[in-house]
């Protein structure tokens, strides 16, 4: 057996603990979208794949015999790569996903069901906005200036984004909430753009806004490709134990 995980999540670091203290041989992945990516450990590739084709290839050239998809949950072209390229491998392919955030009560969400209708839903006055959406998509706020953004970035971005009013902070994850709610009241915010990214380390913020009556713009996820699909690392171990016979070798070995 050997997993290639692709990674990028605090899910995908828990399934490669996981394997690296179960000793299950495996590779760890990353797109290469942060600059210092968290040390894995399990042996480490940072890159892309080069499509489909790429990746069948690798999958191919390493012997893996299982893949698992640990990226974000706006990762649908990686995500719909791994699908096709496991598929044409002719090996299993897990997903290890969030659930979804759902609002509860008190929550003041707008759904949108991309970044374009996000941007849309800011016309109007200027507002205060805590633009909590990554780096990749903030050129697309430019269309509407008149805002005062917060920008919460892994990293510092290589060019200053093209928003007239805006302050940037760089900051990882797990927040607090006692930390996101002093930072909506410091900057005087006035409503929040996310992903549905799920997960728990990045929620505090969403009660925060639930707390201090802000509404939200939520960004929903794009349907996945057809696939399996589990929410945590236990049941990643449990697939992976039904293609090995009980003294760990490989079945058909």
């Amino acid at each position: 057996m050997k997993v290639l995980i692709l990674g990028g999540t605090t899910e995908a670091s828990a399934l490669a603990n996981a394997l690296a203290e179960r000793s299950i041989p495996a590779l760890f992945s990353y797109a290469g979208r942060v600059a210092a990516p968290k040390v894995q450990p399990l042996p480490t590739r940072i890159g892309g794949f080069g499509g489909v084709d790429g990746l069948a290839a690798f999958l191919a050239e390493q012997r893996i015999t299982h893949l698992v998809d640990a990226t974000h949950p706006f990762a649908a072209q990686m995500s719909q790569h791994a699908v096709a390229a496991a598929s044409l491998s002719g090996i299993p392919c897990m997903a290890l996903t969030r659930p979804p955030w759902q609002p509860g009560p008190g929550d003041r969400w707008h759904h949108v069901a991309s970044i374009e209708a996000a941007v849309d839903a800011l016309a109007g006055p200027s507002r205060r906005i805590l633009l909590a959406i990554g780096r990749m998509h903030l050129a697309s706020f430019a269309s509407q200036p008149q805002h005062h953004y917060l920008l919460r970035l892994v990293d510092e971005p290589s060019t200053p984004p093209p928003l007239p009013h805006h302050r940037v902070i760089v900051d990882r994850g797990p927040f607090t909430l006692d930390n996101d709610l002093q930072l909506l009241r410091e900057h005087r915010i006035e409503c929040l753009v996310c992903k549905n990214s799920g997960g728990e380390g990045s929620m505090s913020k969403l009660i925060a806004a639930r707390q201090l009556g802000l509404p939200v713009v939520m960004v929903e996820r794009h349907s996945p490709p057809q696939r399996q699909e589990v929410h945590d690392v236990d049941s990643v171990l449990a697939w992976l134990a039904h293609d090995t016979v009980p003294d760990g070798s490989e079945l058909g070995a």
